[in-house]
């Protein structure tokens, strides 16, 4: 035991020499059969974590029922796989944190000489047979309870923050086409196998995201016709039962639209850059249907079958979530900024929701608002700088002095017009003040040639910790207030 005299490296030292390897072992049997000494501080801080992070509030009650559900399992029995297994698919950094915490717990155990045995897992009711019932004089049981008061906070802090700053996409921060749920060894299963897929794609074509879209799209001899508005890559394909939604999603879509034999996947104004590759891959890709392979027809086999089980399970869970929603401290939201987007156009204002397009009312391209013009003037809703302009004349990249990414998308299904019914009158990388005219509309022509005149002004990608407030709803005029971005604090 170092003296009082012994310097801080030599503290360090005997530190490493007498609790490193237990720190190690604790790390490597988390690794190995997700032991959890610290199942109190884990699930509790993992659940209110989960919870103050999620970016839609109606999701809060969903989320908290089935979270609510697999932290008492935890804490009650120690078996944390659901969790685990989720921290796995959607975010593998907070499964290692997990790791290195409760190995660190295993050794902050040895070292405050905690004797509590287990059968399993370490959770509760082991800790009730033999910590508990065999007393604290014996097992030191009670010093369990500021380490897992410790273990909470810590979770908690690390994981908000975490999730806050990668954007995670725990439960209830999904895309809005993405089913809300917990996953399994199934749905990590599957994600490996169409990782070994664009691997292998990476090997042959170059282009893994192009290989990985076309086997989404049910292979080459599927794809009838390639194109793409301002934000959406629009297929027509031969079997429609063909495509694959789950492949899809892994090319870091905002979501899937279809209709008939057309799908259209969601990306943002980049598209035109994930169209150009693609008919580039097609040119050489080999002309087939794509494989379905017995290990993946499995596992969709084995997902639609947990789904069935969740939705045997939704009455317990509604009534889980009740419970948590009770449970969860109320916090008064302060806004910190506001940011005011102005009516490009006189017309009649209405919520994004209206919008006649699943892909724009469903929020996939960012929130904001639709206005429908009267008039054939479109305005710099704010001060800012043009940053792109779609080749069909339509829709217009736009960003604010403020920050704010906008699209201002004159038209629903406008792109098949080639660029007919629009005027441009401004450049790409010119700056321009709130009112000054960048666009001139036919709407005698759009009127009769487009599905939609309706025209959705967005923010393309508002943060976790900014929402939308709708501020027209019906006529407005140009240059009046449409929308406000709120940042909380």
């Amino acid at each position: 035991m170092p003296n009082a005299s012994t310097s801080f490296f030599g503290w360090v030292a005997f530190l490493l020499q007498k609790y490193g390897m237990l720190f190690l072992r604790g790390t490597g049997m988390t690794l190995l059969i997700a032991l959890t000494g610290t199942a109190l501080g884990f699930a509790l801080g993992l659940l209110v974590a989960i919870i103050r992070t999620i970016a839609l509030p109606e999701k809060k009650k969903e989320v908290s029922g089935l979270l609510l559900s697999a932290a008492l399992t935890s804490m009650l029995t120690g078996i944390t796989e659901p969790l685990e297994f989720s921290f796995l698919f959607v975010a593998p950094a907070l499964f290692v944190v997990q790791v290195i915490l409760a190995g660190s717990a295993y050794m902050i155990a040895h070292m405050l000489n905690i004797a509590v045995g287990l059968t399993f897992s370490g959770g509760f009711l082991d800790l009730f047979l033999f910590g508990i019932l065999q007393g604290n004089a014996k097992t030191s049981w009670l010093r369990i309870i500021p380490v897992g008061i410790i273990y909470f906070i810590l979770y908690y802090v690390i994981f908000t923050s975490m999730i806050r700053k990668f954007n995670f996409k725990t439960p209830g921060r999904e895309d809005d086409d993405t089913e809300t749920k917990l996953y399994t060894k199934a749905d990590v299963n599957a994600r490996k196998e169409a990782g070994k897929t664009a691997g292998a794609a990476v090997a042959t074509s170059g282009d893994p995201v192009s290989e990985l879209i076309t086997r989404g799209l049910g292979g080459k001899k599927n794809i009838v016709d390639v194109d793409c508005c301002a934000t959406r890559l629009r297929i027509t394909v031969a079997e429609p039962e063909r495509v694959r939604d789950e492949l899809l999603k892994q090319t870091d879509s905002r979501g899937i639209v279809k209709k008939g034999q057309g799908v259209q996947v969601i990306y943002g104004p980049h598209v035109t850059v994930i169209k150009a590759k693609l008919e580039e891959y097609l040119e050489t890709a080999p002309n087939e249907f794509a494989d379905e392979t017995p290990d993946n027809i499995q596992a969709q086999e084995n997902i639609a079958a947990e789904n069935a089980d969740g939705q045997n399970s939704a009455e317990v869970e509604d009534k889980n979530a009740g419970t948590a929603q009770s449970l969860a401290p109320v916090k008064e939201e302060k806004i910190r900024k506001t940011a005011i987007i102005y009516s490009p156009v006189d017309g009649i204002a209405a919520d994004l929701s209206t919008a006649p397009d699943e892909g724009f009312a469903g929020k996939m391209m960012g929130d904001g608002a639709v206005v429908t013009p009267t008039e054939g003037t479109v305005y710099a809703p704010a001060d800012g700088e043009v940053e792109f302009i779609f080749d069909t004349k339509h829709a217009i990249g736009f960003q604010t002095d403020s920050g704010i990414p906008m699209l201002l998308h004159m038209g629903i299904d406008t792109v098949k017009l080639e660029g007919k019914g629009f005027e441009i009158l401004v450049t790409e990388g010119q700056k321009v003040k709130k009112g000054d005219p960048m666009m001139k509309l036919d709407l005698e022509f759009l009127t009769a040639n487009a599905p939609s005149i309706t025209s959705p002004i967005l923010d393309t990608e508002p943060e976790d910790n900014q929402r939308i407030r709708l501020l027209a709803n019906g006529e407005i005029k140009a240059g009046e207030p449409l929308f406000a971005v709120e940042t909380l604090e």
